[in-house]
């Protein structure tokens, strides 16, 4: 997931604001259990249960938000059609500038990813 800095995600200092960060983590730790869920056919309610940032320095450029943690979800979705009840895992998302070239760790996220199986889609 990447984010562009520009005039509406900048802020006055000419960083990337805290809600810019705030929704690319978001979007990160979702992107594994809306995806997974779409392709296994059945409807998934997905909710955060919690959420935790760490900033390590300013954004001055395009931030690149990384979330490694598929199986994790895959296991997840296995459990909730099981016992079909709400389920929620730890998802560290990680973000950095210049990403592709010379990688700066910017901030930690940590997101409850909170999921429960509403059947068959």
């Amino acid at each position: 997931m990447r984010i562009k800095l520009n005039p509406l995600t900048r802020n006055h200092l000419g960083s990337m604001y805290l809600g810019a960060l705030t929704i690319g983590a978001d979007l990160a730790a979702g992107f594994h259990a809306f995806h997974l869920s779409q392709q296994s056919g059945r409807k998934v309610s997905l909710a955060f249960k919690n959420f935790k940032g760490e900033f390590h320095s300013r954004p001055n450029s395009a931030v690149y938000f990384v979330a490694n943690y598929g199986d994790n979800v895959q296991k997840l979705l296995g459990r909730i059609k099981v016992s079909g009840e709400r389920e929620t895992i730890d998802v560290p998302v990680e973000a950095y500038c210049n990403y592709l070239d010379e990688p700066e760790h910017i901030a930690t996220f940590s997101l409850g990813l909170s999921l429960k199986d509403k059947g068959v889609g």
